[in-house]
């Protein structure tokens, strides 16, 4: 038991540490300035990846389309079929935004195991533009999207730029409980790495990238090696000589998920592909969720006097996260802050299960 008692304490007062570190990198975050470009306007290239309809497609993909630039961009919707259940949301779209120079490409590429840059990396899809955009299906996005991420490239060092997600639940349990995870956990992480050092990956909401630069990497087809495409291209990037930029700018994702069984298998796929990136990092980044550790700690170790108090410093640090990650990432939805705990044993979860087994469900 003794051992279990320092094991649960260290695991815990690390994990108070994180928390404090996030919320200090959060508050930084939203001191930032988000820049608009004016006169810098580089030709762009938006590729949305399709599969499937789902909810709030349409006003997802209108978003991308209803652009306040100046500049020459395009909307390239591919899609991997013509008999794909989300083909008349986007032929509306396109019919109805003219000025994004819409088109709708379909089919895939067989040679590449990466189902999402399987559906870009073929025939009529444009890479031959200043920049290009790379943003999920389920991804919406405010008027001024395209003038912030322009505004980064205005660094040549810069190859590469990404974008923070907030999650937007619908009103059930279950997808209240997925936009947590994104928004108190995954959020704040990545802004902590950002802290310890250079920007090393891209988030699938938006992956940006120098046109010229995606060539000399070897093009979409060089992401479609592995699932973790968005890793790969910071990789690659950082390799070509670049740098990769995490903008301002906030986008907004969808949690669909009614079921807890869909919730778990679509974070599960997240965390063995991560699991598989970073194999070492990965294995103790259960430390960050205190709250759990903290109330096992009590548990186990039976020490009020010490582990009342600490329960009592971490639960106040995992509230404040949850509140400054809600305002810095412009989160909408109820506040959930009594879903938090539940939240992190949840996680804790998918995490123990991602060491086991390697399948991967993809919608």
């Amino acid at each position: 038991m003794v051992v279990l008692d320092v094991f649960f304490l260290v695991t815990t007062a690390v994990g108070a540490f994180y928390l404090a570190n996030a919320a200090i990198a959060l508050v930084k975050f939203a001191r930032r300035p988000i820049p608009l470009v004016r006169e810098f306007l580089p030709t762009i290239a938006v590729l949305k990846p399709i599969a499937g309809d789902e909810p709030g497609l349409y006003a997802n993909l209108a978003s991308f389309c209803d652009q306040d630039y100046n500049g020459l961009y395009e909307v390239v919707f591919c899609l991997h079929s013509d008999g794909d259940s989300a083909r008349r949301v986007v032929e509306r779209v396109a019919a109805e935004f003219p000025a994004a120079r819409p088109s709708i490409v379909y089919g895939e590429n067989p040679d590449l195991i990466n189902p999402k840059i399987a559906n870009l990396a073929k025939d009529g899809v444009t890479t031959c533009r200043d920049v290009v955009v790379i943003a999920d299906s389920d991804v919406r996005v405010g008027r001024d999207y395209l003038r912030a991420l322009a505004a980064a490239f205005e660094s040549q060092s810069v190859g590469a730029v990404t974008c923070l997600y907030s999650a937007t639940p619908n009103r059930h349990v279950v997808s209240r409980l997925g936009a947590l995870g994104i928004n108190d956990g995954f959020a704040p992480s990545v802004l902590v790495a950002l802290a310890l050092g250079e920007l090393r990956f891209c988030l699938g909401a938006t992956m940006a990238v120098r046109g010229s630069v995606l060539a000399t990497i070897g093009g979409l087809s060089a992401l479609g090696r592995t699932l973790a495409d968005d890793h790969l291209l910071g990789t690659l990037v950082n390799g070509a000589g670049y740098r990769v930029e995490l903008s301002r700018y906030v986008v907004s994702t969808m949690v669909p998920e009614t079921k807890l069984s869909a919730l778990w298998a679509h974070e599960l796929r997240w965390a063995r592909t991560d699991f598989e990136v970073a194999r070492g990092g990965y294995l103790f980044s259960f430390v960050i969720y205190a709250l759990p550790l903290a109330l096992v700690y009590l548990a186990v170790s039976r020490n009020v006097l010490l582990g009342l108090p600490l329960l009592a410093l971490v639960l106040a640090l995992r509230v404040s996260v949850h509140y400054l990650a809600r305002r810095t990432l412009g989160a909408s939805g109820p506040d959930d802050v009594a879903l938090v705990l539940p939240r992190d044993f949840m996680t804790l979860g998918v995490w123990a299960a991602s060491l086991f087994g390697r399948r991967k469900s993809f919608r």
